[in-house]
């Protein structure tokens, strides 16, 4: 599961913003880590919830080690609810708005066995400094890139220099503009537990171009 693969040496792969059961097959045949399927209504790769349903379908069907991940922003917990009484529920939430470290508490009391990553937007090192509050309640850090327009999916990339010499106290994911291109750049400089990638991999919002999904798992890979 990707809590573990987080925590090797090995860098994990997830891959998000799918919105159709096909490309969720081809994508969990490449022996990713991670699926995510977007849950905020504004945003172009939104995802109703039968359809998701059927997607975390497929991917368990291909293998029950790739996490299905169900990306939320500022849900009442009521919404969490019913998410994780779905037919097929996520194995783990994340996070993608501006939720607080009470709010993150209050899932994780409710739901121990859920995981629950944290999305944060960075433009500069002052945003670094309120993550340590919340650790002690989410499972995994995302860190993507800052646009005051959108919560993600945006294509920007994280100013990467700011984490060359930051740690953290769980495993942590980069995001932001994320393609395989890119990934000798970012290895040369930061080892994240994981590398998330979305809209530089797209041929239209939500719908990915596979070749290049698979040159990003090839060259994470090689340099693993």
């Amino acid at each position: 599961m990707i809590r573990k693969s987080l925590s090797k040496k090995s860098t994990a792969i997830k891959i998000c913003g799918i919105t159709n059961t096909s490309q969720a097959k081809s994508i969990a045949q490449f022996k990713i880590n991670a699926i995510g399927v977007i849950g905020v209504k504004k945003s172009p790769r939104f995802v109703p919830e039968e359809e998701c349903i059927k997607i975390f379908d497929e991917i368990e069907k291909v293998s029950s080690n790739i996490e299905k991940v169900y990306v939320i922003a500022n849900a009442k917990l009521e919404t969490v609810r019913s998410i994780n009484n779905r037919s097929i529920p996520p194995s783990v939430i994340q996070l993608h708005g501006n939720e607080s470290v009470d709010y993150c508490r209050e899932l994780k009391n409710e739901f121990p066995t859920l995981k629950l990553w944290k999305a944060f937007r960075l433009k500069s090192i002052n945003d670094l400094k309120v993550i340590s509050q919340y650790e002690n309640n989410i499972d995994a850090i995302l860190l993507d890139a800052w646009d005051d327009k959108s919560l993600g999916g945006t294509g920007k990339r994280v100013p990467i220099e700011l984490l060359v010499e930051k740690t953290f106290k769980v495993p942590w994911i980069l995001a932001g503009g994320i393609s395989a291109e890119i990934i000798p750049e970012i290895f040369s400089k930061l080892r994240p537990n994981g590398i998330d990638a979305s809209s530089r991999l797209e041929i239209s919002p939500g719908i990915k171009d596979l070749k290049k999904v698979e040159s990003l798992v090839r060259e994470i890979r090689a340099q693993n």
